[in-house]
C-alpha cells in the first residue's frame, strides 16, 4: 500500500500565508466576487454553442459538403472549450458561491461523455494534490508506451514518442468516453478512493452508464437514423470531433506540468514530501502566452496553471489580475514561478521534454528534475 503523502514545511515559510492574504485583499479593495463574472456567463454560452450549433447544423441536414466536415471540426472545438472553460471551473466550486449552480454547471462534462464524479477524483483530488508525483498524479502516470515522469518505466521505443505523442493525445477524449470512466470507477473503488456506500456507488454508476447512453444516442444514434448520408461519414465525423478535442485538452495539459524547468519530487518512505504545498505547486506548474487574450479567453485561463493549482477556487476570469501578484510575492519569497511567453515557447519545451524522457538516462534526469 502506498504511503499517505504529506506535505512538509520544513523551511517554515510563510510564503501561502501572506500571498494567499494579498489576493484576498485584491478582491476586497476591488468590491469583486472571487466567482463568475459577465465575461464568465459570456464565455460558458459560447462554448456551449460552439458545441451545439455546428451539431444542430448537422442533424439538420443544413450543413453539406466541406460544411458537415468543418462542424464536426466546430463540435470538438466547443467540446474541449467546455472542458476547459466551463465545467472545469464549476467542479471546483469556482463558477459560483451557488453549490447547486456550480453542480449544474459541472454536469456539462457529463453531457459530452465523461463522468464527473470520476474527473473530480482524478483532477480535484488526485492531480491537485499530489502534482507530478509519480505514482500518485495520474495524469503522469505512463500511457500507451509514452513516459511523461523520470520515474516512469523507460521503454527503447520511447525515444521516438515525441514523433507519435500527438497521435495519442487526439484519441483522449474517445477513450475517455469509451473505457476510462469504466476503469476508473473500478479503480477507484478498488483502491479507497471512491468511499461511498454500495447503494451510492450503484446510484452513481448507473448515472455514469445513463449519461454516456444518452450522449452516444444524440451524437451517434440520431444523425445514423435521420442523416440521409454514408453511415461512415457520421463515424469519420464522430471521430474527428474526439481528435480535434483531445489533442487540444492533452497538449494544453502537458505545457503546464511536462516541460522543462518543472519538477517532479519523490517521497521518501514516509510519504513525506520535504516542501510546503504551496511552494510545490509552483515547482511543479508552469503558465505560458498570458499576453495572448485569444487563448486565455479559449483555454479557460489554463495558460494560468500556476495560478490555478493555487487557486482552484477562484473563477479564472480573475487570473490575469491575480498573476502580478503571485509573480511579486514568489520574487520576494524566493520561490520560483516558471513562465513562457508564448505557447510555441511552451510547446517546443514539451517537445524537448518528451525528447529527455524518451531517453535512458533515468537516473540523471530523476536527479536534475527531482
Amino acid at each position: 500500500m502506498k504511503p499517505k503523502i504529506k506535505f512538509i514545511n520544513k523551511d517554515k515559510t510563510q510564503f501561502f500565508n501572506v500571498l494567499k492574504q494579498r489576493v484576498d485583499d485584491y478582491f476586497i479593495e476591488n468590491k469583486i466576487s472571487q466567482h463568475a463574472n459577465g465575461l464568465m456567463y459570456f464565455k460558458s454560452f459560447f462554448m456551449l454553442a460552439l458545441h451545439y450549433i455546428p451539431y444542430a447544423l448537422i442533424i439538420s441536414g443544413v450543413a453539406t459538403g466541406w460544411a458537415f466536415w468543418l462542424c464536426w471540426v466546430g463540435i470538438g472545438l466547443g467540446l474541449a472549450g467546455i472542458g476547459m472553460s466551463v465545467m472545469h471551473d464549476a467542479n471546483h466550486g469556482a463558477y459560483s458561491s451557488s453549490n447547486f449552480v456550480n453542480k449544474m454547471m459541472g454536469y456539462t462534462v457529463s453531457l459530452v461523455g465523461a463522468d464527473v464524479n470520476n474527473w473530480k477524483t482524478q483532477h480535484n483530488v488526485l492531480h491537485h494534490t499530489y502534482t507530478n508525483i509519480h505514482d500518485y498524479d495520474e495524469d503522469i502516470d505512463d500511457k500507451g508506451g509514452m513516459r511523461f515522469s523520470p520515474s516512469g518505466k523507460h521503454k527503447k521505443v520511447q525515444r521516438f514518442q515525441v514523433v507519435y505523442a500527438f497521435f495519442f493525445y487526439s484519441l483522449m477524449t474517445l477513450y475517455w468516453i469509451v473505457g476510462k470512466d469504466f476503469i476508473q470507477f473500478s479503480r477507484y473503488v478498488k483502491e479507497g478512493q471512491n468511499r461511498d456506500i454500495k447503494r451510492d456507488r450503484i446510484k452513481k454508476y448507473i448515472q455514469m452508464v445513463a449519461f454516456k447512453l444518452f450522449y452516444y444516442a444524440y451524437i451517434l444514434v440520431l444523425p445514423l437514423l435521420i442523416l440521409d448520408v454514408p453511415w461512415w461519414h457520421i463515424i469519420v465525423g464522430f471521430l474527428i470531433m474526439h481528435g480535434v478535442a483531445g489533442l487540444i485538452l492533452s497538449v494544453v495539459f502537458q505545457l503546464a506540468h511536462v516541460v522543462e524547468g518543472t519538477s517532479f519530487p519523490l517521497p521518501d518512505e514516509n510519504g513525506n514530501i520535504e516542501n510546503e504545498w504551496a511552494i510545490h505547486q509552483l515547482n511543479t506548474t508552469a503558465d505560458f502566452a498570458a499576453k495572448s487574450h485569444l487563448i486565455t479567453f479559449y483555454v479557460g485561463g489554463l495558460n494560468y496553471q500556476a495560478i490555478h493549482h493555487l487557486f482552484p477556487r477562484i473563477c479564472h476570469v480573475h487570473y490575469p489580475n491575480i498573476a502580478p501578484i503571485v509573480a511579486q510575492t514568489a520574487k520576494e519569497f524566493g520561490v520560483p514561478y516558471l513562465y513562457y511567453p508564448t505557447f510555441w515557447d511552451a510547446l517546443m519545451s514539451h517537445m524537448r521534454m518528451l525528447k529527455k524522457l524518451g531517453r535512458s538516462e533515468i537516473r540523471q534526469l530523476a536527479n536534475e528534475m527531482g
